[in-house]
């Protein structure tokens, strides 16, 4: 599809593959390019796989140049991409899996929280929320988000804290459904597929919409109220600067 997005579609699955060549920076090129294969998925799909080809890397997250860079208006726009494909993926009226083999950071956790099913491979690998290590708060949709999928007892230490968490605590917080051995990855996969194909496609849609119509209304909420410029500008101000992986001491 494009040289950070491949997609293709076999026996009626799309497999959305992300590989940048680097670390699958989430970029509002990466992005768009996503949610331009989710387009295609309603029509040509009925169960959609996303997942990483990356060698132990889902996802960096956002690109955090953007946000070093002091590029508000930049920064606004890739974050508002990001919230906006969650909140699309979330509610997707196909079955949808994210698969994690490496580490997930915000952006990629937010997109993996936003799947049915959570797939994962045990390793040495992380995902979580760790905004707050790095000088940024998570955003508000993020946080109602991860609110709708992780056990109560976890949600703190994952928002205010930034914990990162290994696959093992990762299944007990509510982040993945279940992990299992790289070497079974693409069996557990197929047999998840295989159950999936026996749901009735219309009920899951609209059993998805009516589960999740609170948390998709305080996600629009927290968008329109925290990702318009005016907004945005002074959150930044407010916010100390951006720290980029390998600057502490």
């Amino acid at each position: 599809m494009t040289q950070r997005v491949h997609y293709r579609v076999e026996n009626r699955v799309a497999h959305i593959e992300l590989d940048d060549g680097k670390v699958n920076v989430m970029s509002a090129a990466m992005l768009a390019d996503i949610d331009s294969a989710l387009d295609r998925t309603e029509n040509e799909a009925d169960i959609v796989v996303l997942r990483s080809t990356r060698p132990e890397i889902f996802s960096a997250g956002f690109d955090l140049k953007v946000f070093a860079s002091g590029d508000i208006a930049g920064s606004l726009a890739m974050v508002k991409a990001g919230a906006e494909l969650a909140l699309r993926l979330m509610l997707h009226p196909l079955p949808t899996i994210g698969v994690l083999e490496g580490h997930a950071y915000p952006m990629g956790t937010f997109l993996l929280l936003a799947c049915d099913v959570r797939l994962g491979a045990h390793g040495p690998h992380r995902m979580g929320l760790n905004e707050v290590a790095i000088g940024i708060s998570p955003p508000g949709f993020a946080i109602e988000l991860a609110r709708s999928r992780l056990h109560p007892t976890w949600l703190s230490r994952t928002a205010v804290l930034g914990e990162m968490y290994k696959p093992e605590d990762a299944v007990a917080a509510g982040f993945l459904d279940r992990i299992v051995p790289q070497a079974m990855i693409d069996k557990t996969l197929g047999d998840t597929i295989a159950a999936l194909r026996a749901i009735h496609g219309p009920s899951h849609a609209t059993a998805k919409k009516r589960l999740r119509r609170s948390t998709a209304e305080a996600m629009r909420a927290a968008i329109e109220r925290e990702l318009t410029m005016a907004a945005y500008e002074a959150n930044s101000k407010a916010r100390t600067a951006v720290v980029l992986p390998g600057a502490r001491n």
